[in-house]
């Protein structure tokens, strides 16, 4: 298996712990992985892995990141084009991404009408959907089947989830082309090449 490149979409321990554990990749590939992030991001990145930035220590092997930063605009990586999707992790500004027929958003409380708008079109849609309560940092349920009623992708998958949703109960009562993300879960994405 390879390992091409990283999107970051935030700091948050959940989603970069494994970080060190990119080392087995930078060994089997023979070179650092591109990872991509916003200066925000990067910020958090440097101070709790202060020992993959700096001067490497004496002994021991570090991940080797080729860092990339991220802004608003659309960028490339591995030859395909993507858009960042800025939304709203509670307080927190994070951002999910685009590639061709493709969206992926995780850990949003808020959607903003102009990255609903960024993700028009899309025919496959990832979307965190915490629990069926209300939760102050992340979509519930109903949210996000509002939200991905709005895009009308073709199917969307709700991740993120928690051991609150009964998958087989939570999936009956999803609309058509709605349903909770599993293990295993394999698709194909059209993406465009720049």
């Amino acid at each position: 298996m390879r390992l091409d490149a990283l999107l970051l979409t935030h700091a948050h321990s959940d989603h970069i712990s494994g970080i060190d554990e990119l080392r087995l990749y930078n060994w089997k590939q023979g070179g650092p992985i591109p990872v991509y992030a916003t200066a925000e991001t990067y910020a958090n990145l440097v101070r709790r892995f202060d020992y993959v930035f700096g001067p490497p220590p004496v002994g021991g092997g570090v991940p080797q990141l080729d860092q990339r930063e991220i802004g608003d605009g659309p960028f490339d990586a591995i030859g395909l084009r993507i858009v960042p999707l800025p939304v709203m992790h509670g307080p927190l500004p994070v951002i999910g991404f685009r590639f061709g027929d493709f969206a992926y958003i995780t850990d949003a409380s808020h959607v903003p009408e102009d990255t609903i708008a960024r993700i028009a079109g899309v025919k496959t849609l990832i979307l965190n959907a915490l629990r069926h309560r209300p939760h102050p940092t992340h979509l519930n349920i109903q949210q996000a089947v509002a939200i991905a009623q709005r895009v009308g992708a073709d199917r969307t998958w709700f991740t993120h989830i928690t051991h609150d949703l009964d998958h087989d109960a939570t999936n009956a009562q999803l609309p058509p082309g709605i349903a909770l993300a599993h293990d295993g879960l394999v698709f194909g994405i059209a993406a465009e090449a720049t």
